[in-house]
């Protein structure tokens, strides 16, 4: 301590025990005035002060520029006896590394630092603080929630990088910034892009350059076109759902979804619904072709759903009778309009009003809106669907065989 000099006493108290006083020569018989109050005030702080250190739940020591510890809280202290497994003794044990100083002062980043007791461990953020060229203070603040929250968090995204790695559809995450964080690998297999290319965290539109270069999107007609598309798709999809079909050069088509996702990230799925659209256009095929053949035939076909609705009708149905009607009781009102009601007609309402599957009579004939003869069928298709069939009979009708051939409707039946 420079050229001061000091006395040291060391005296037996007892069995075990010394007491060592230290003093200031120079100080011996010099008058020195203190201020009670001033005293008072600076003894009820520093007792703050040590209560407020011991009672604190992280370590809080000091070491000297040796990296010995020469001073520690009673919270330091119960964790030596701990680690020690019996009470402590200068020198104090230095319970882990903390990080090493700022130069120039300053407190330094956190380090994560663990401290292990009968298998149960304990984790710290520790910091360092320089106090003047020989004393360091370091503080360890606990962090087993911070630990078990951080743990919980990589199981989750585990969990579900396991679960995206099954899905085969890819699977596209850009942060607010529109960097790429997450993908899965059905995203490389769907587009070709590269795992490198992928993990280097490109932007959203280095990403959609780079697909547009695979011909992976739909052929533009123009870059700058093509750009405001791109733009457009970005801006829909952090604003709700959206979704867009793709159909790309090399006959693949995607279904592309993009979507909101927290803290301004955006998501983008892309699936291959190639054989979902081949379907489609396979089954809409043969249901043309089945409407194709339907108006082919001569016959007038009407088809009724359980519900009564129409569900089918021809181009001989709608050149006989016009536009079809969405129910049972319309279509019976539209035709009742057209002719003269006769008992042929009255046996088909009869008919339709049955049980769909049962028979009170399953054909006659009756007058057509021409005055025509109509011979009609009632067929049952299961499922309570019902068709009627109407077709035209070439005899001719005369003015004045109406009452014989309403006669006539009512007893005979055809095939």
């Amino acid at each position: 301590m420079g050229s001061a000099s000091l006395r040291l006493v060391a005296e037996a108290v007892d069995d075990g025990l010394i007491r060592i006083s230290i003093t200031d020569p120079e100080a011996d018989g010099s008058g020195i005035i203190v201020d009670s109050m001033s005293q008072q005030a600076m003894e009820e702080e520093l007792d703050l002060l040590r209560r407020a250190l011991d009672q604190t739940p992280m370590l809080v020591w000091r070491q000297d520029h040796d990296k010995r510890v020469t001073w520690a809280n009673a919270a330091y202290l119960r964790q030596a006896e701990t680690q020690m497994k019996a009470p402590v003794s200068w020198p104090l044990p230095k319970l882990m590394e903390p990080p090493a100083p700022v130069p120039g002062g300053g407190t330094s980043p956190a380090r994560r630092a663990s401290l292990e007791d009968n298998g149960v461990v304990s984790w710290y953020d520790c910091h360092t603080h320089k106090v003047g060229d020989e004393t360091t203070m370091l503080f360890a603040v606990p962090a087993d929630a911070a630990v078990r929250a951080e743990r919980s968090l990589r199981e989750f995204v585990q969990t579900l990088t396991k679960t995206f790695a099954d899905l085969p559809i890819g699977l596209a995450i850009f942060d607010r910034e529109r960097h790429l964080q997450l993908f899965n690998p059905s995203l490389i297999d769907l587009t070709g892009l590269s795992a490198g290319f992928l993990t280097a965290r490109p932007t959203l539109f280095d990403f959609l350059d780079k697909l547009r270069e695979l011909r992976m999107v739909p052929e533009p007609k123009d870059y700058r076109h093509w750009r405001q598309q791109m733009a457009n798709l970005e801006n829909a999809a952090t604003t709700g759902r959206h979704v867009e079909t793709w159909s790309l050069p090399g006959g693949q088509t995607y279904r592309v979804t993009g979507r909101p996702h927290p803290d301004g990230a955006v998501a983008f799925l892309f699936e291959d619904i190639t054989s979902e659209i081949s379907l489609t256009r396979k089954f809409r095929a043969e249901l043309s072709l089945g409407t194709n053949v339907l108006d082919g035939i001569e016959d007038a076909l009407i088809v009724f759903a359980p519900g009564d609705q129409v569900i089918m009708t021809n181009q001989a149905y709608r050149d006989l009778w016009g536009q079809p009607t969405a129910s049972m009781s319309a279509s019976l009102g539209a035709w009742q309009q057209q002719i003269e009601p006769g008992p042929g007609f009255t046996a088909l309402q009869e008919r339709l009003a049955a049980n769909p599957d049962g028979a009170v009579r399953d054909n006659g004939v009756m007058f057509g809106p021409n005055r025509q003869l109509l011979q009609w069928s009632v067929s049952p298709l299961g499922v309570g669907r019902q068709m009627v069939r109407f077709r035209s009979s070439d005899l001719p009708i005369q003015a004045d065989d109406t009452f014989e051939l309403q006669a006539l409707a009512a007893v005979v039946r055809t095939g």
